[in-house]
């Protein structure tokens, strides 16, 4: 069962990155489109542009996510210090991905009506209620691996002391 769910995130990482790949190269289409125009109106394209790549990123760090964690090292047991390392460097990239994504809307909708900055400024709000519930993931892991590690070093002893007794 453990093979098949390896493959299985296998190939979806393989789609995944090809994903990341296409957005990529139809952002480097939409880079020439609009370079080849008149210079004044290249900004539009250009925004759009980075906001495909800012996914694609995105898409390509979730593929590779799962190819490290779930393809090659599989299910076995981990740290917790190792899994909070690996969540928080997953959710950090979607965090930048979201901020960039809500600045791109915000530079291309500051010229026009007052009352389309609503979303991007929603997107934002996202990106920092990403990052402090990131923030409160840490302190609360952070605090329990230290009881963990504690109780460990704590048993170790005990696992000594018994060890010279027998």
């Amino acid at each position: 069962m453990e093979f098949i769910s390896r493959g299985v995130f296998g190939i979806a990482s393989v789609v995944l990155m090809l994903i990341a790949l296409a957005l990529s190269g139809y952002s480097a289409g939409l880079i020439v489109t609009a370079l080849r125009g008149p210079w004044g109106d290249a900004g539009p394209g250009l925004l759009e542009s980075i906001g495909y790549v800012v996914i694609a990123m995105a898409v390509f760090d979730v593929a590779k996510y799962f190819v490290e964690e779930e393809v090659i090292r599989g299910r076995e047991m981990r740290l917790a210090s190792e899994a909070r390392r690996s969540l928080t460097k997953f959710i950090s990239t979607i965090a930048i991905a979201v901020f960039i994504e809500g600045l791109v809307l915000v530079f291309r909708q500051s010229g026009h009506d007052i009352a389309l900055v609503l979303y991007p400024a929603a997107i934002l709000i996202t990106g920092i209620l990403i990052i402090l519930g990131l923030g409160v993931y840490q302190r609360l892991s952070a605090d329990v691996e230290v009881q963990v590690d504690a109780r460990d070093r704590a048993q170790d002893k005990v696992d000594k002391v018994e060890g010279k007794r027998k």
